[in-house]
């Protein structure tokens, strides 16, 4: 949700003129840059960031993430929006050779010792999409995590839109009308965020192909079929999230505003139109200055900071997003993916990360471009069409048409992405390993999403549970099967 060490609480009509006025000449140095600067390619690194939730005794969401991290300890852990969520940044590094299994050794020694430190405070961490036993009257201000950003985010969305915020989905199994004044139902979606490290000319190639899979990748991750007792989308996450942070009130949606939470409107040439787009379209909701002025800086020979620019980039939430940054005094450029779920299991969420890895790099690297042979749109549409329906959905591709996601993986996909891994240089035995689970979720129709509905209808058919009992049981034996690591698609329905 952008910056964490926000302070100031009132802005002034000044400070977004002079606001708008540094991010502009951050962006004018940014364009320089590109054309000037050498940024840091020579290892391509990978990064992780999970979302995670907290849950009492009896699974319900349990609101103590400032007394968790106490006892975690640990930097690589914060809070996120929720007081019963938390975010564990993994450190960076490269996937060749056992890169995957250095990550699975690490993100499991982190979530375990930080879920036995949480038990200090009653508690226990989940990791999955949306908290199937999260309800209504969870979702309220007074929820909020304690952090000032949050508070203050609230109050610029909500000022900005000038009126409750409307969270209609629809075209599940079921129906959720609700209304909101604050961001509060925003936390309910925990993510899992990849991050890549590209070059600046290789940078647009990379994006395209993110945006050209997001559809499949979220179909096959699919992990958030519930939300305050509803059956809703497979990846209710999705529409949650568009909706929940919509600063436009009805008229401006009319009127073709584009919205925060953002898929986008086309095909790229260079990181720099997506940055130039978020600085021309959306207005600053956290107006906050640095000491830097990024021309002297430049002109200096120096490395500028570009912090206005960074910070409202932080604020616009595309579901593939850019990042300048500087490491060890080297600046960088990667493309965060967003567009998963967290879950269900460690496992499971790296199998994801190799087939976004492997298919990215194969379509970055193509002869002829994926998006040279598909519209924007229809990324688009597979995109909402595969948060809707999930493993079972049908998307677009090019020579291919209206075909099964799970066909379509299996028969074009998985090879694609196994050719990616290897140009990554993956070790082959972890090559197969984790795009192994991708293939075994496509044979049986089964991930997160599919699990959770189909062992909480039979709950509530076998033992004559009510909706909430059954959800509230379900996640008793989804957290279970979470500490096994086996592969959500082999977890049996009893």
């Amino acid at each position: 949700m952008g910056r964490k060490d926000v302070k100031q609480r009132t802005f002034s009509r000044d400070d977004r003129a002079r606001y708008r006025h540094q991010v502009r000449r951050c962006l004018d140095v940014f364009a320089l840059m590109l054309n000037e600067f050498r940024f840091d390619t020579d290892q391509p690194l990978t990064g992780l960031e999970i979302e995670l939730n907290l849950i009492d005794s009896v699974a319900a969401p349990a609101m103590r993430n400032a007394e968790v991290l106490e006892h975690i300890a640990n930097p690589t852990f914060q809070t996120e929006l929720g007081m019963f969520n938390l975010e564990v940044n993994m450190h960076p590094r490269m996937i060749a050779g056992d890169g995957f299994a250095d990550y699975e050794h690490d993100v499991r020694a982190s979530l375990n010792d930080a879920d036995e430190r949480a038990q200090k405070s009653d508690a226990s961490i989940v990791v999955i999409g949306i908290l199937p036993t999260l309800m209504r009257h969870h979702s309220s201000l007074e929820n909020l995590s304690s952090n000032p950003r949050y508070r203050i985010l609230n109050e610029e969305i909500i000022a900005a839109r000038g009126e409750d915020i409307d969270i209609d989905i629809r075209g599940g199994p079921e129906r959720l009308r609700t209304y909101t004044d604050s961001i509060a139902p925003e936390a309910a979606c925990t993510s899992l965020q990849y991050h890549l490290q590209v070059a600046p000319e290789t940078f647009a190639n990379f994006w395209n192909a993110a945006q050209a899979i997001a559809g499949v990748q979220v179909a096959l991750g699919a992990n958030s079929p519930f939300l305050y007792g509803r059956q809703l989308w497979a990846e209710t996450r999705i529409a949650l999230f568009e909706q929940a942070t919509d600063t436009r009130p009805e008229e401006l949606k009319a009127q073709g505003v584009r919205p925060r939470v953002w898929f986008g409107e086309r095909w790229i040439t260079s990181i720099f139109d997506l940055f130039e787009e978020n600085v021309r379209y959306f207005p600053s909701l956290l107006p906050m200055f640095s000491d830097e002025d990024p021309v002297a800086v430049l002109q200096a020979g120096g490395l500028p900071r570009l912090s206005e620019l960074r910070l409202h980039n932080g604020t616009v939430y595309r579901w593939n997003r850019p990042v300048y940054d500087i490491m060890d005094e080297r600046p960088h450029l990667r493309v965060e993916n967003r567009v998963l779920p967290a879950g269900p299991t460690v496992v499971d969420m790296l199998a994801n990360g190799a087939f976004y890895y492997g298919l990215v790099r194969a379509l970055a690297d193509a002869d002829r471009p994926i998006w040279t042979q598909m519209t924007f749109s229809a990324a688009e549409q597979n995109f909402h069409a595969a948060a809707r329906d999930g493993i079972e959905s049908s998307i677009y591709w090019p020579r291919l048409g209206e075909r099964k996601v799970t066909d379509l993986v299996l028969e074009h996909l998985l090879p694609m992405a196994h050719e990616g891994l290897d140009r990554w240089g993956v070790a082959p035995h972890l090559r197969d390993r984790m795009l192994g689970i991708i293939e075994g979720r496509c044979l049986t129709g089964r991930n997160g999403a599919t699990w959770q509905t189909a062992v909480t209808h039979r709950l509530a058919e076998q033992k004559k549970l009510n909706r909430v009992e059954a959800l509230r049981e379900m996640l008793k034996r989804y957290v279970e099967h979470m500490h096994s690591n086996e592969p959500v698609h082999t977890w049996p329905l009893t």
